[in-house]
C-alpha cells in the first residue's frame, strides 16, 4: 500500500487531488495538511512506518510554504519522496523546488492518468516524475547551474562563522518563523531581522531561505 500525503491550503483543491488518485485501490491518502508547517508536524506525530511514501506538495500557502517545507521535510525525513503539485511553471518556482530537494514537479492541470503515471514511476524508481512542458524548462536550468548537495558542503563547517545572533535567527527560519514572528520572538525590528538574513545568504552563499534552511538541518543548528 502507497501512502499519500496532500499538502494544499484549499480543501476544494485536496479533494480534487483525491479524486485524481482515488481509482488506485493500492494507494491510501494518510495525511492532509493546509500548509508546509502543518504537514510537519502531522509528520513529527507519526511513526516511521505511517509517514507517507509520497507527499504531494502546493508552493504557495500560509504558514510556511511548499519550498521551505521540502527543504525540512526532505532532510528530517527522507524516506519520503517530494513532488510539487502546483499551478505555477516560472524558472524560479522550478529551480527552488529542485534544490529544496523535491524528487519531481507536476502541474495540477495534467491529467488523471498523467499523475497516475508519474507517481507511479516514482514510485517504481524508473525517474523523477515531471510534466512534460517542467521537464524541458528543468533541464535547462540544469545545464546553466551546478546544484548545490550534501556532498558539497559535508567537509566544511558553514554555521561556525554566523554570529550568535544569526544562528538565532537562521534556527527560528527552520522552524518556520516569517520575519514578523522572528521580530517578536527576539523582540528586534523587522528591518533589523532582514538585515541579519541578509548577512546569513551572504555568508552561506546562498540566495533564498530555502537554501539557507538545508545547509542549517544538514549541519545541525539545533544540536
Amino acid at each position: 500500500m502507497t501512502r499519500i500525503a496532500i499538502i494544499d491550503d484549499k480543501p476544494s483543491i485536496r479533494k480534487l487531488i483525491k479524486g485524481k488518485i482515488a481509482s488506485r485501490s493500492d494507494w491510501r491518502v494518510v495525511l492532509e495538511a493546509a500548509n508546509g508547517r502543518e504537514f510537519l508536524d502531522m509528520a513529527r506525530a507519526l511513526d516511521a512506518d505511517q509517514l507517507p511514501d509520497i507527499a504531494l506538495m502546493d508552493i504557495e500557502m500560509p504558514e510556511m510554504n511548499g519550498i521551505d517545507a521540502i527543504s525540512v521535510g526532505a532532510v528530517l525525513y527522507p524516506s519520503i519522496k517530494f513532488i510539487v503539485l502546483t499551478v505555477f511553471d516560472d524558472d524560479d518556482k522550478i529551480f527552488e523546488a529542485i534544490k529544496s530537494g523535491a524528487s519531481g514537479y507536476l502541474l495540477k492541470d495534467e491529467s488523471t492518468d498523467v499523475i497516475q503515471q508519474l507517481i507511479s514511476d516514482i514510485m517504481e524508481m524508473t525517474g523523477s516524475p515531471m510534466s512534460p512542458s517542467i521537464a524541458r524548462k528543468a533541464l535547462q536550468l540544469l545545464n546553466r547551474a551546478a546544484l548545490p548537495t550534501k556532498e558539497k558542503t559535508k567537509n566544511i563547517e558553514p554555521l561556525a562563522i554566523l554570529t550568535n545572533r544569526e544562528k538565532q535567527i537562521l534556527s527560528l527560519q527552520v522552524e518556520g518563523c516569517d520575519y514578523r514572528e522572528i521580530g517578536e520572538q527576539l523582540h528586534i525590528s523587522h528591518n533589523t531581522v532582514r538585515t541579519h538574513i541578509c548577512n546569513i545568504y551572504e555568508k552561506l552563499h546562498v540566495t533564498s531561505k530555502a537554501q539557507a534552511v538545508h545547509i542549517a538541518i544538514v549541519h545541525g543548528i539545533n544540536k
